[in-house]
């Protein structure tokens, strides 16, 4: 049983009921958000569970915000990231996240095959009904109207803020509200009108400006009056706008569910046998509170600096990556993945056998490429990258395509490039490619720490825990993935420039 929201105003909803079952039958001046057929899934997409296993990767689209999806101190994290990486394990696939800026095109992108999935607090609705299959719910809630309290808030009485609000929806006659024209409050907000009878001023907005967090920003620094919000998504940014007031709710309850095409009834069949299973467990409670009840540590993530949505910030330590990853021409957001990895960013992290600082790097390594003090984050990333050149200098021999060289490289700087080479020539024995990582000289470095291929005469460093550099090389380029859809690439820093 998924957790129950108790709905703030019983009163205000009672309101809205009567309104429901007694409302008038006058036609709304405004245009009809019914789902065009161009949404609709093309015939010609058959992409259903079978394909999804065979390529061996789930396609989820998604989007920015502080429920879904998004990356806290170098780290991704969102409700149903959590929930989407869990069934792309039990499905023993790879997830792949497709990121949407503009919410109005993610069914078009659902039913011409782009994704397999929409996971991105969707509520369930007539209208969506229509174009694509839905879930059974990962949570529910209710729409309510955003709304700033008087200026002076602070210094007046509760029943004195009480009057100067609305509370109900007859009160929203000619009130000007702004919402996203393909969002599920724009039927609702048409159901008002005739509910009430009364004309509200829908202003509908596309593009990056649409998202609802983004309204409800707008409202609390007076740019606009009013939006609606699901009330999961509103209750946290009142912890970090205190101005905002959410009380009124303008919906009944409403499931929030995952969408499918529906031409791909078993993939639905296996998401809802996975929930039902899931919904028993006592982790995905513990994955729900994190999100939804916490509300002022979630709150103190997208406040923070490091909240790379809004900051486009990795870490604290961007610009030193930067400055040190122009001398090995790498992707600075891949060094800060590896950084990451390493130490989460702690400069003063120290291991069981004493690497030390962001990089991790041995003191008898950090030595030998002249640098001490590796508590200092400069020095750190200094040795680090250094490290990875010579590294780089090792391999650019031995591989030749640079993206799969990348590969070796960060298995070196975990496992030692002894243990990478052996599972080269490992490969090479027993017919794969010993210039390609996946499925071929990963597949031999995991199989190191069995006899039959440690003891195999072409090796010459012996044993090795191979599924760790596996999963370290694995994690690493996942998380670089996600660090480039939030933060951009600069290609030089400029503290590098100012030196030319």
């Amino acid at each position: 049983m998924l957790p129950y929201h108790p709905m703030k105003k019983l009163l205000y909803l009672n309101c809205i009921l009567c309104l429901m079952l007694f409302s008038c039958t006058g036609k709304p001046k405004t245009k009809s958000n019914k789902p065009s057929a161009s949404l609709k899934p093309n015939s010609a997409t058959k992409i259903d569970l079978p394909q999804i296993k065979k390529r061996d990767t789930l396609v989820a689209l998604t989007g920015f915000n502080s429920i879904s999806y998004f990356i806290y101190r170098g780290q991704p994290m969102g409700y149903e990231y959590e929930l989407l990486e869990r069934f792309a394990r039990h499905l023993d696939v790879e997830l792949k996240l497709i990121i949407v800026r503009d919410m109005d095109d993610i069914f078009e992108l659902l039913n011409s095959g782009k994704g397999d999935i929409i996971a991105h607090n969707l509520t369930v609705t007539g209208g969506r009904k229509e174009i694509v299959n839905f879930s059974d719910p990962v949570n529910t809630t209710q729409q309510v109207l955003v709304q700033r309290k008087p200026e002076n808030w602070r210094q007046l009485k509760q029943h004195q803020i009480e009057k100067k609000l609305i509370r109900t929806p007859l009160e929203l006659s000619g009130k000007t509200i702004h919402i996203r024209e393909g969002s599920s409050y724009y039927p609702r907000l048409l159901s008002l009108m005739e509910e009430t009878g009364e004309e509200i001023d829908i202003e509908t907005v596309t593009g990056d400006e649409a998202s609802t967090e983004s309204l409800i920003k707008q409202v609390a620094h007076g740019e606009i009056d009013y939006t609606i919000s699901d009330e999961n998504i509103a209750s946290i940014s009142t912890a970090f706008f205190p101005n905002l007031d959410i009380d009124m709710a303008v919906s009944l309850q409403q499931q929030i569910a995952w969408a499918t095409r529906k031409n791909a009834p078993k993939l639905l069949k296996e998401i809802n046998a996975w929930l039902d299973k899931e919904q028993k467990n006592a982790d995905y409670y513990v994955i729900y509170n994190k999100y939804f009840k916490s509300r002022r540590t979630i709150a103190k993530a997208v406040k923070s600096p490091l909240y790379a949505a809004t900051t486009g910030k990795i870490s604290m330590y961007d610009e030193l990556i930067r400055k040190h990853s122009v001398k090995i021409d790498w992707d600075w957001r891949l060094v800060a993945s590896l950084i990451y990895q390493e130490s989460k960013f702690d400069p003063s992290a120290e291991s069981w056998v004493g690497a030390k600082g962001l990089m991790q790097m041995m003191p008898e390594t950090a030595a030998d490429l002249k640098v001490e003090d590796l508590e200092d984050p400069d020095n750190s990333i200094k040795a680090g990258t250094d490290y990875l050149r010579r590294l780089e200098r090792f391999w650019e021999k031995r591989v030749e395509d640079e993206e799969e060289r990348i590969k070796f490289v960060l298995a070196s700087y975990n496992a030692g490039p002894g243990h990478v080479l052996d599972a080269m020539r490992l490969a090479e024995k027993y017919g794969k490619n010993p210039q390609k990582w996946e499925n071929h000289v990963a597949d031999f470095l995991r199989k190191k720490s069995k006899p039959k291929y440690y003891n195999d005469p072409v090796v010459k460093s012996g044993f090795c825990r191979g599924e760790e550099p596996f999963k370290y090389v694995t994690q690493i380029l996942r998380r670089y993935e996600h660090y480039k859809t939030f933060v951009k690439e600069e290609s030089k820093p400029k503290e590098v420039l100012a030196t030319k």
